[in-house]
């Protein structure tokens, strides 16, 4: 039976894209296994999943700032390496895919100790600091972006996110029956991410009177985010986060307000959703740079978080949908953003056979 080895974890970010590939591994014959953290965000969403046996690896966070855990968690790391390796020495798997997230580190250096091929993926356009230290011992790093593809040399593969299928399902009319809107308006949808949503989530609602004059919005607000004086407020409905409903959200969305994490990225272009974009800042600033490669190719509109006002947002979001045309037609021109099968066309190629 062929084995792989799955990893990635400590955002969401770094599992869904996994998410996306099991179930097609599973129609191939692959037996899964995952290895991450004791309690990161990953073992909660794989553990549950049909076919799939989770494995819990110590490891420890790599930060480019000072805090007195880097003295001791890359003894954390180190004792995952020699988890990670004894896990697949004993596995003997074909193959490791990694997502990325602090806990691939050990769990590839194991692999190369194994020798065992491994294929990685980086989502921004530039590579995170644990794909850096990765990337000597991967055979191929599958990317989202051009420009990530170039700066990683031989080894970078341009092939898209994996996209759950789901998120293709969508059917506009459950979609706005979940918001209670009749479809007359335009519907724009805001989906803030887990960063920082809260900025724009406070400058939207501050925007409402101008905006629900000519559209309805559904506004994704994100976990513990409600603002419970809004209720029933026309032409507005708010959820702290939609799952198994959010592909009708889409689908039921004209144009769209959210942050740029890559793999919200990734779901817009592939499901040709104009979108207005407020990249939130931080670390490295990967966010800045995925919104700026999209605007420089002509496939969203871009807004700096310092110039987003309430006077400000409804006016770009009006300059968004005089634009919507041209932008959908840009966007379907686009290769397929759903790097579902090509990365699987890589984990097949590097697979020991």
């Amino acid at each position: 039976m062929k084995r792989i080895v799955l990893t990635g974890g400590g955002t969401a970010g770094h599992v869904s894209p996994n998410q996306a590939l099991i179930p097609l591994l599973l129609e191939e014959g692959w037996e899964i296994h995952y290895i991450g953290t004791k309690n990161g965000i990953e073992r909660s969403l794989i553990e549950p999943m049909q076919g799939v046996t989770y494995h819990a690896v110590s490891s420890g966070k790599l930060r480019r700032y000072f805090d007195l855990k880097n003295f001791t968690d890359p003894f954390r790391v180190i004792a995952g390496m020699f988890q990670s390796f004894g896990i697949i020495r004993r596995l003997k798997p074909s193959i490791v895919f990694s997502k990325g997230g602090f806990v691939s580190v050990p769990v590839v250096v194991g692999a190369a100790l194994c020798r065992v091929p491994v294929v990685m993926h980086e989502s921004d356009i530039t590579p995170g600091l644990a794909n850096k230290l990765c990337k000597p011992f991967a055979r191929a790093v599958c990317t989202t972006f051009p420009e990530c593809a170039k700066l990683l040399g031989d080894k970078g593969v341009q092939t898209g996110t994996p996209l759950r299928a789901q998120i293709f399902s969508g059917v506009r009319e459950k979609g706005l029956q979940l918001a209670g809107f009749d479809g007359s308006k335009p519907v724009l949808m805001m989906i803030g991410g887990s960063l920082g949503a809260q900025t724009v989530n406070a400058v939207l609602r501050e925007s409402l009177p101008a905006l629900t004059r000519k559209y309805d919005v559904l506004h994704v607000c994100g976990k513990g985010n409600l603002d419970a004086g809004l209720e029933g407020t026309p032409g507005y409905r708010q959820f702290e986060y939609l799952s198994d409903d959010l592909p009708d959200a889409f689908a039921c969305a004209d144009i769209v307000l959210s942050r740029a994490g890559s793999n919200s990225l990734s779901e817009l272009l592939a499901l040709r959703k104009p979108a207005l974009l407020i990249p939130y800042h931080s670390g490295r600033g990967d966010q800045v740079l995925n919104a700026n490669s999209l605007k420089a190719r002509g496939l969203a509109h871009v807004m700096i978080q310092a110039d987003m006002n309430a006077e400000s947002l409804p006016a770009a979001i009006d300059a968004l949908w005089e634009d919507k045309d041209l932008l959908i037609q840009r966007l379907s021109a686009q290769e397929d953003a759903n790097g579902t099968q090509a990365v699987l066309e890589q984990i097949h190629k590097y697979a020991k056979k």
